[in-house]
């Protein structure tokens, strides 16, 4: 597996090595001893967690904090995604900065998101399957989140205008601005 550091402090992108014949595909999609050699982060998954999602939705910009943070290691198994971390640890050096990664089945690629980024992710794909491994429990008094399409952030998820579909969760969640006046 290739892991190639982001502007992100701790957020990689891994390239797996896939094998392919005439009968198909075969990956390595977690290795924990390759991984912690390549990052030199130590971390024991717990939890993995699936959605799937049509053209259009936004799922995001969500974080849990304290010591229920969570990092989060995402592939996508079907389909297509754009997927995006913002920093929003307030003493990292990457504080504030997005990272946006275009990651799907075909591709294989999959995001480390380090403990205390926000992480969302919009579905460029009917039917996308979206997996990704925790190392903390959800737990959802810990949750925090950031309005995905908050012009501050201005994040360009690659849906179409009038197409973005967000829970009512996520409509509701602070802008950026609000969000960062609440943690310093």
């Amino acid at each position: 597996m290739i892991v190639e550091k982001t502007n992100i402090k701790d957020c990689f992108l891994i390239k797996p090595k896939v094998f392919k014949d005439k009968r198909g595909y075969f990956f390595e999609s977690f290795h924990q001893e390759k991984f912690e050699k390549q990052t030199h982060i130590k971390t024991n998954f717990i939890q993995d967690n699936e959605s799937m999602s049509n053209y259009g939705v936004i799922r995001g910009l969500h974080a849990q904090q304290g010591k229920f943070a969570q990092a989060k290691l995402i592939r996508v198994v079907q389909g297509k995604v754009l997927d995006v971390i913002v920093d929003a640890r307030k003493d990292s050096p990457s504080f504030g900065e997005v990272y946006s990664s275009l990651i799907s089945a075909e591709n294989k690629y999959q995001i480390f998101v380090p403990k205390g980024c926000l992480h969302g992710f919009s579905v460029l794909e009917n039917e996308t399957i979206f997996t990704y491994k925790c190392d903390e429990f959800y737990l959802p008094s810990s949750e925090i989140g950031v309005y995905p399409l908050d012009e501050d952030l201005a994040i360009d998820w690659g849906v179409a205008k009038g197409e973005a579909k967000l829970s009512d969760k996520d409509v509701k969640n602070p802008t950026w601005k609000t969000f960062v006046s609440g943690i310093f």
